[in-house]
């Protein structure tokens, strides 16, 4: 996204608005959420993921993928997980899983 152009003072017209000084914000730990990928971390999920398998949600996911339903597939992600960029997402991870399983 582009910066916004700066503010002219005026109340109208493109670049209408009061001058102000941009802030300089300290970074949170909200915008970190989710980038720790450490070794230790991969090696926990992958473990559980062993242990515990998939979701009843997942395995239907993988099924319709196997017959090549992949916009069903996107459909019925979307409605267990809440939006389509997740949907996408995981249903990506699920066709990786079924790669995986047919290389070996």
């Amino acid at each position: 996204m582009a910066a916004p152009a700066a503010k002219s003072g005026l109340a109208v017209g493109a670049n209408s608005g009061r001058i102000t000084a941009r802030r300089e914000l300290k970074p949170r730990a909200s915008n970190a959420k989710g980038s720790n990928h450490s070794k230790h971390n991969a090696f926990v999920r992958d473990l559980v993921r062993e242990v515990v398998g998939y979701a009843p949600y997942e395995r239907r996911i993988m099924e319709l993928l196997k017959n090549s339903h992949d916009k069903r597939a996107r459909k019925l992600g979307k409605k267990r997980l809440g939006t389509l960029r997740r949907s996408k997402k995981k249903v990506d991870e699920l066709a990786g899983v079924l790669a995986a399983a047919r290389r070996h």
